[in-house]
């Protein structure tokens, strides 16, 4: 999956599969997570967000499953 870099000091890069709904984030530590059933509506509001970490900790992390790839 093709990630594009964001600007914040958690997250290193963000890429998004429209036709699964997975979500993929890079972060900062180099670690790998892979979150499922994501609508395009919260990538859009990831990558738009004044604080990605901030918007990832309260409206990815607690709602939709995930995986750890590295």
């Amino acid at each position: 999956m093709r990630r594009e870099q964001v600007e914040s000091t958690v997250i290193r890069s963000v890429g998004y599969d429209v036709a699964t709904a997975v979500l993929e984030i890079e972060f900062t530590s180099g670690d790998l997570y892979r979150y499922y059933a994501v609508p395009p509506s919260a990538h859009r509001g990831l990558l738009a967000a004044d604080s990605a970490g901030r918007f990832f900790a309260q409206r990815i992390r607690p709602v939709y499953p995930t995986e750890q790839i590295r």
